[in-house]
């Protein structure tokens, strides 16, 4: 894990979970087998339980995900907070990741993602995408969910670990609190994209 996405993580923890470390919350880290670090030591609170998940056992995975697109490990409705860096740009099919997160986030449920705008080709074990402003404000948008803000890193800033190389975006999005009736249309939606895009 790069320092530039170590930095923006915190800023995410810092500007919307501050002041909420006696709050009971779930917060689900997708792809978080640590390499080289990984975020679970800006979670930590006594009121707070920090789940990492991956694709595979090792270091800071505790969910296995059996399908990167079907979380059967995790209930709808269940997390208050889910976050994922630098893993997006080696899912294949994003999307149906994305209507995943909708799905485990509670209403009112916070996301963070952090992917690279720029860089060179990395796989693990593949690397298909970069991601910019409007594309993820349209996968947001995609996964019924609202943008509280998107922005990137532009230029240099000095990392000694050359970080900057990446110019990573951040997408922070919500899930919004809807009537039960909007609730059914919504989750209907998602299922029936799920079974289309597959």
């Amino acid at each position: 894990m790069h320092k530039s996405s170590l930095d923006k993580m915190l800023a995410f923890r810092k500007k919307y979970l501050e002041g909420r470390q006696n709050v009971p919350l779930l917060i689900l880290d997708l792809g978080s087998l640590d390499v080289n670090g990984s975020y679970r030591g800006y979670f930590e609170s006594p009121s707070w339980t920090y789940r990492g998940i991956d694709m595979a056992a090792g270091r800071n995975v505790d969910i296995v995900l059996q399908d990167l697109y079907s979380w059967r490990e995790i209930k709808s409705a269940s997390a208050d907070v889910m976050i994922s860096g630098q893993a997006f740009e080696h899912i294949e099919f994003f999307w149906l990741t994305m209507l995943e997160i909708a799905r485990v986030l509670k209403p009112d449920g916070l996301c963070c993602l952090i992917a690279p705008s720029g860089g060179p080709e990395h796989r693990y074990p593949v690397d298909c995408w970069r991601f910019y402003h409007d594309g993820f404000a349209a996968l947001a948008r995609f996964a019924s969910l609202k943008v509280l803000e998107i922005y990137s890193q532009n230029g240099t800033t000095g990392y000694d670990d050359g970080s900057d190389i990446w110019q990573d975006i951040v997408l922070v999005c919500r899930k919004p609190v809807l009537p039960k009736v909007s609730l059914w249309k919504e989750d209907f939606r998602h299922r029936l994209l799920h079974k289309l895009l597959r």
